[in-house]
């Protein structure tokens, strides 16, 4: 839980790692280390674990350990659907050379996602090996949503939640996401810019906001590539700049509370502490899922 200013952020970190615990892994992670730099000093409340890669699944069969030690604290967006377990699966075509989104075994995979009530499908869209080949058969790994328009209109009932937004083509993922109402964005990637280029941050948010609306938008860190507490303060505190408000609008706490947990925590069903919710009236707030552009 973050607090400032007597605002309560109920926070949920919708992209996390962990790093197999070897010496030649990315890191060696510790659960101890995890929990505290999750829960004890990074405000988060609920973490999404998600594998990094498919020839190497660290983050689901320890993520589950985690799960069953920390009740509440923890979901596994494992590479496979599982009946009656799993509340998300993570997608990654890096290293399935050749293989596009809208391939049949694509389709074979969210089928069985349907199959087993399975509604969270977590995509990844970003590069994690070298050479990048951002025109090539595996283009969606490549910063390209290429056959994520086909699948979102052919599978309305799945919310597919994009991580690292295709950043390098983010006006392609922008058109894919003001037309298909269950499209999502992760900020994973996005994130860390908010200190090291605030005003293309600025940019960023602005646009994910005009096209698509605050309530498709997740918080997410890249644990432990980054570390959540500084994310999670430098958000808060960041405003959008004064000459960019009149076409992107303000960021407001409304909005922050949002995107940092909110809309992640309606995705997964997660209970939201009380004071930790949205000024916005009740009638409001319960269009949010029957709307079209806001699926549950």
């Amino acid at each position: 839980m973050y607090e400032k200013d007597g605002e309560r952020y109920f926070i949920v970190d919708g992209h996390v790692h962990f790093w197999k615990p070897t010496e030649d892994g990315f890191r060696r992670q510790s659960e101890e280390t995890i929990v505290h730099d999750l829960f004890e000093t990074g405000y988060v409340d609920h973490a999404i674990f998600q594998p990094a890669s498919t020839t190497d699944p660290a983050g689901a069969a320890p993520g589950s350990a985690l799960t069953e030690r920390y009740p509440g604290r923890f979901t596994v967006a494992g590479l496979e659907p599982a009946a009656g377990n799993r509340k998300g699966v993570k997608l990654v075509t890096t290293e399935q050379a050749g293989r596009r989104l809208s391939d049949p075994c694509s389709y074979r995979f969210l089928e069985k996602c349907q199959e087993f009530g399975i509604r969270n499908v977590h995509l990844h869209a970003a590069p994690s090996l070298h050479p990048l080949d951002r025109d090539g058969a595996d283009a969606f790994a490549a910063f390209d949503a290429a056959g994520l328009d086909e699948v979102a209109a052919a599978f309305p009932d799945l919310r597919f939640i994009v991580e690292h937004l295709g950043l390098a083509r983010l006006q392609d993922f922008c058109w894919i996401a003001t037309q298909e109402p269950n499209v999502y964005a992760g900020l994973a990637l996005a994130l860390p810019a908010i200190l090291t280029r605030p005003r293309q941050f600025a940019e960023i948010i602005g646009e994910l906001l005009y096209w698509m609306d605050e309530n498709r938008i997740t918080f997410a860190s890249d644990y432990g590539l980054q570390h959540p507490k500084w994310l999670i303060e430098s958000f808060v505190d960041f405003e959008m700049p004064e000459d960019l408000q009149a076409e992107y609008g303000e960021l407001t706490t409304d909005v922050k509370k949002k995107i940092l947990g909110l809309n992640a925590a309606r995705l997964y069903g997660l209970e939201v502490p009380d004071g930790c919710g949205t000024t916005e009236p009740a009638a409001e707030r319960d269009e949010i899922g029957s709307n079209s552009k806001v699926p549950v």
